[in-house]
């Protein structure tokens, strides 16, 4: 498909090196891998994730998809994932733009026709066909980096274009249902964004249930279906990720970045560390330092 091959070269202008590179568009960031790396929990924004080159496999609890040049990857809510690259290589590089959904702007395009919801069956987490279309749009919002006098004017429209298409395909239903006020999943991205906000405080499932429209018993069975994590899972993960974080870019100790992201005791922190990323804190720390495209999240 020609439209990939033209998304490859744009993101191969402007990445330099193996990592998660931040655009001059909030919700629009590149990834390049010069090899494959290993699995690592992370927690993907709702998004779209188109690849240009090479595939990746994620998780949720057992279930499995892998996406490459042909295929993409829609995550219509936070989702708590294991990702890791499995096709990269000096000479063919995993290159990969990730598209953040707006959920102001997809409601505003829900308004406009009219909210419809259908089925309620389909999965938050998917994978489907590329469509020449969709990658069309991707090219033309990466293509603005080259210009960035244009992107606050073009940008807002290219976005438009791309979350009106993913309604309009087969996973809009579950957009819609995510997006329309009042449904569970709404309700349960009410409460992913509450527990985000505040990951760093105890969890209080009853102020989180009632910022969700939820009662606790409720927020507790619809969140653990779609995230298949408690919501103080959730939040350990997000602590514990954000100290990973803290200890890789910052050069934090793990006693600092624990109790910088909420934990009291040093013992349970590296307890749970180690639980998640399969090694303790300063070993899985070296290891990344030792591995940069290892410990990319997307």
């Amino acid at each position: 498909m020609k439209e990939v091959a033209e998304l490859a070269r744009i993101i191969g202008r402007h990445v330099s090196s193996a990592g998660i590179a931040p655009t001059a568009m909030p919700r629009l960031s590149l990834i390049c891998a010069d090899q494959p790396s290993t699995p690592t929990p992370a927690v993907y924004e709702a998004s779209l994730c188109l690849i240009a080159q090479g595939s990746k496999r994620v998780s949720i609890g057992e279930h499995s998809v892998i996406y490459d040049a042909a295929h993409y990857l829609l995550v219509s809510v936070d989702l708590p994932l294991v990702g890791h690259i499995i096709d990269a290589s000096p000479d063919r590089p995993y290159l990969c733009c990730k598209i953040d959904l707006d959920p102001t702007m997809l409601a505003d395009l829900l308004g406009e026709e009219g909210g419809r919801i259908s089925r309620t069956d389909l999965p938050v987490l998917g994978v489907y066909p590329s469509d020449p279309d969709l990658i069309d749009a991707a090219c033309r919002l990466v293509r603005l980096l080259d210009r960035p006098e244009t992107i606050d004017a073009i940008a807002p429209l290219i976005e438009r274009e791309i979350l009106y298409r993913l309604l309009t395909g087969p996973h809009g239903p579950m957009l819609r249902h995510v997006a329309t006020a009042g449904s569970h999943l709404n309700q349960v991205s009410r409460a992913i964004a509450a527990i985000r906000r505040g990951f760093d405080h105890r969890l209080r499932i009853e102020d989180i249930a009632a910022e969700a429209g939820m009662s606790a018993s409720s927020l507790h069975a619809h969140f653990k279906a779609v995230t298949r994590m408690t919501p103080l899972e959730y939040q350990k993960q997000l602590r514990l990720q954000e100290a990973r974080r803290l200890m890789i870019a910052n050069g934090a100790t793990a006693g600092t970045a624990a109790y910088a992201v909420g934990y009291e005791s040093p013992s349970q922190f590296s307890r749970e560390y180690r639980r998640l990323f399969g090694a303790p804190p300063r070993q899985d720390i070296e290891r990344l330092h030792a591995e940069p495209a290892g410990g990319m999240a997307l």
